[in-house]
């Protein structure tokens, strides 16, 4: 059944610093019907990430679009086609698409994609952000067995699959960092990292010669700043680093004091180390080959999707602001 008005979130306000709730609204809006050629979606299932902060300001050094005042924000959801005349799609279908933070999607078919049914024990799992721990890991960061693997950020929605992963990849020792002790806590405890430095808890640097004696092989790195330099200086020769992601600064209260990195070429140079950013819109590939790993670890046991899960659209801005607070261990989901 379909109902005859469904919500919406919309950016009320820029932020000045933080993500602070009255910097959304809650609209409440038609149904609109779909045209021949266009798929309308019942949302279910949507994801938060930390780049939404960023594509809240107007301008941006990401590659994406900012968000528009007054306009729906958006981001990966999931949802089942309500209608889609004249398209290869049919009603139950399930679908992933790019027009999360409303219960209800209009899109163009292209702009749909069709998901195996039955594929994921839990349909949120294909809101992983696997596909880029995947690629940091495999192809970023060249995870080859025996190496020490370093992973920042390893609590967040990437970084706790990206130790897993290389974990499969043949990792010997897995170390991650995080911003709290009882996140470390979990990390060992059920997620199999060998040890995590703490931000804050003194110099990374040392934490990292500790916990790594013999060095770094590979680093999945998460962050920048502070991180990375560490990182850097712990490297064996012919360690290789990938840049995945940037939070020191996406998360800086004010972007232009932002963690800036300072890298020593000359250790660079003398111990042969590849630092390569890496972002996953060159590699898409990946996504349909993680959803089939992902489907079968999550059967087996053999790898698991640590997620915080919120319920309904209502809750969406809160999500976004407890991602960014640091307040869950995993990727963040809100059911619709």
């Amino acid at each position: 059944m379909t109902h005859h008005t469904y919500r919406e979130v919309r950016l009320a306000a820029r932020p000045e610093g933080p993500v602070e709730d009255d910097l959304f609204e809650i609209a409440e809006v038609p149904v609109p019907e779909p045209e021949p050629g266009q798929v309308l979606v019942r949302n279910t299932h949507m994801s938060v990430a930390a780049v939404m902060r960023t594509l809240m300001d107007e301008n941006t050094d990401v590659p994406m679009d900012s968000f528009e005042l007054g306009a729906p924000l958006g981001g990966p959801a999931i949802g089942e086609v309500v209608a889609a005349p004249g398209t290869q799609l049919t009603p139950g279908d399930l679908v992933e698409h790019r027009l999360g933070w409303r219960e209800y999607a209009l899109l163009d078919a292209e702009q749909a994609h069709r998901l195996e049914p039955g594929l994921m024990p839990d349909p949120a799992a294909y809101l992983s952000q696997g596909p880029t721990a995947l690629m940091g890991i495999e192809r970023g960061a060249e995870v080859r067995s025996g190496d020490t693997v370093f992973v920042t950020g390893a609590a967040g929605g990437v970084g706790s699959l990206a130790g897993q992963i290389a974990r499969q990849f043949g990792a010997a020792r897995v170390i991650g960092s995080t911003g709290s002790r009882a996140k470390a806590d979990r990390l060992i405890g059920e997620l199999g990292y060998d040890a995590v430095v703490i931000r804050g808890a003194g110099p990374v640097k040392d934490q990292l010669r500790e916990a790594a004696p013999d060095g770094v092989d590979a680093v999945f790195d998460n962050v920048g700043g502070e991180q990375l330099t560490a990182a850097i200086a712990v490297a064996n020769a012919g360690a290789r680093i990938a840049i995945v992601g940037a939070l020191a600064s996406q998360l800086a209260t004010d972007p232009t004091k932002a963690a800036k990195t300072e890298i020593d070429t000359l250790s660079l140079l003398s111990r042969n180390i590849t630092l390569r950013g890496i972002a996953l819109y060159s590699h898409l590939d990946l996504i349909p080959q993680w959803n089939r790993r992902f489907a079968e670890g999550l059967r087996t046991g053999t790898l698991s999707f640590p997620h915080a899960r919120l319920r309904g659209i209502e809750q969406a801005p809160q999500a976004l602001r407890e991602l960014t607070e640091g307040r869950h261990l995993g990727a963040v989901i809100v059911e619709l």
